[in-house]
């Protein structure tokens, strides 16, 4: 068995949990989630706490097992807690302000201010203006907004400047030697 898959996910009293024809929804204070179960992946519920099966043990139901318990246990965790990413901007002259709800404003050393709008669920914050907190209920989607908003002014070898993860460690390198 995957020491992943036979773990129990514990569902806290806030949080309703239906599995019909192999669709999951998991409703709590932060929204309502849903996910397709793959073929042979089945969910058993016994008061508060859910356990993933697989049908047997061939190499793509053992591969599926540990995937789809950690997918729905996140999704238990989003509607509770929610996810959230950090962001810092490091470089003179970056920065980043919150425009209309769900835009954020980003001075990244363009032309131009870069308006980012936010996929449905995703929230921003800017406690300072080199800090971007992103948070949503869908560990993929906050992620993935993260991604993407780091894309736009990855951090550069030389200076460091650009947008990274909070605690990114970026690899310099030494640069032009002077004779």
């Amino acid at each position: 068995m995957s020491r992943i898959g036979r773990n129990p996910i514990t569902v806290p009293s806030t949080v309703t949990v239906d599995v019909a024809d192999n669709v999951v929804t998991v409703k709590g204070p932060n929204g309502t989630m849903h996910r397709t179960l793959p073929d042979g992946i089945t969910i058993s519920r016994e008061g508060d706490v859910l356990t993933i099966d697989r049908v047997n043990d061939e190499t793509m139901y053992r591969s599926l097992h540990g995937l789809t318990r950690t997918l729905v246990s996140n999704m238990v965790v989003g509607v509770t807690d929610g996810w959230s990413k950090e962001l810092e901007i490091i470089g003179v002259g970056y920065r980043a302000a919150a425009g209309a709800p769900g835009v954020l404003d980003l001075a990244l050393g363009f032309s131009h201010p870069v308006k980012f709008t936010a996929p449905e669920g995703i929230t921003f914050e800017v406690p300072a203006a080199t800090r971007v907190i992103i948070k949503g209920a869908d560990k993929e989607v906050v992620g993935q907004v993260a991604a993407s908003i780091r894309k736009l002014r990855k951090p550069e070898p030389y200076k460091g400047k650009g947008v990274r993860y909070l605690g990114e460690r970026v690899a310099r390198k030494a640069g032009k030697a002077a004779k």
